[in-house]
Order: structure tokens, then sequence, then C-alpha cells
């Protein structure tokens, strides 16, 4: 029986590509000249921004979403955070979302089940799987996910016949 799923999942090696070209253009800005401003991937779903002042911490998140979104993250799964201020050094976390939980899961079964295709969804830990009889019903399902916003990108696996 024809299944795939959906996942919602990073490459957290483009990650760590992009905070690298983040870090060098930064360290080459004359903007950024004498301020010790750096991004520090702290654990795999946070990045942090640290610099001397507001404004520049700003330029940095543009700088960090312009290089994400370059090498083909999807900067829905991108949330800032708020700023901290540490004696002259403000900091700022940038978390990445990842996985599917409880509940957009069940937002995506109740989604194909409204639809009226002839599928089954089920939830699988982070991940759902859709099966059906007909391979046209899974690509209008995943039609169907893709044009409707869950608040995180979504990907689609393990499509078999």
């Amino acid at each position: 029986m024809p299944s795939f799923d959906v996942v919602s999942e990073l490459d957290h090696h483009e990650i760590s590509n992009a905070i690298d070209q983040a870090n060098r253009e930064v360290s080459t800005r004359f903007d950024f000249k004498n301020t010790e401003s750096c991004f520090e991937l702290s654990d795999p779903a946070q990045i942090v921004l640290k610099t001397s002042s507001e404004f520049q911490l700003q330029q940095m998140l543009d700088i960090l979403y312009a290089k994400l979104s370059r090498r083909g993250i999807d900067l829905a799964a991108v949330e800032a955070g708020e700023n901290e201020v540490s004696g002259q050094t403000y900091m700022q976390a940038v978390a990445l979302k990842e996985g599917i939980d409880s509940e957009q899961a069940k937002a995506i079964v109740k989604h194909i089940k409204q639809s009226k295709l002839k599928l089954q969804a089920a939830i699988q830990g982070d991940q759902v799987r859709v099966t059906g009889k007909k391979r046209d019903a899974l690509q209008s399902a995943i039609a169907l996910l893709k044009q409707t916003d869950f608040d995180r990108p979504l990907q689609f696996k393990n499509f078999r016949d």
C-alpha cells in the first residue's frame, strides 16, 4: 500500500555552514570592527548572537536570516527571542523549530481527513504517516499540505509505492 511520511527537519550541516559564513561576514565588515561580535551554535536548536550594541544585534539578525535562506533553511523554522543585556554585551537567542509536536500532528491528520481523500493518517512520534490505495490521492494530499500553513516547514519523505 503506498505511503509517505510528513516530517519537519532541518539540515544541521547547512545551519553550521550558514553560521560560519555569517561569522566571516561580521569579522570582515567595517561597521563591526573592534566589537567582538559573533554567532554561536549553543545546541542543535539554538543560535546565540553576541555584540556590543542593540543596533548591531539587529544587523546581525538580518545577516543570519540572509545566510540561512541562501543555504536553503526555511525561515519559518527560525524564531528570534528577546534581547538580553549583560554589562556591555547584547545577546539574543534564536531558536530553531524542528519536529512536529502532537498538536500540529493532530492538525495535519484533521486537515487530511477533512479533505475527503481516501487516505489514512497516523501519528508516529514526531512524524505523520499517510497511507492510501492510490498514488494520485497521496500526491494530492502532498499538494494540499503544501498549500496550508502549519507554522513549520514540512517535508515529505519515504514515498513508497
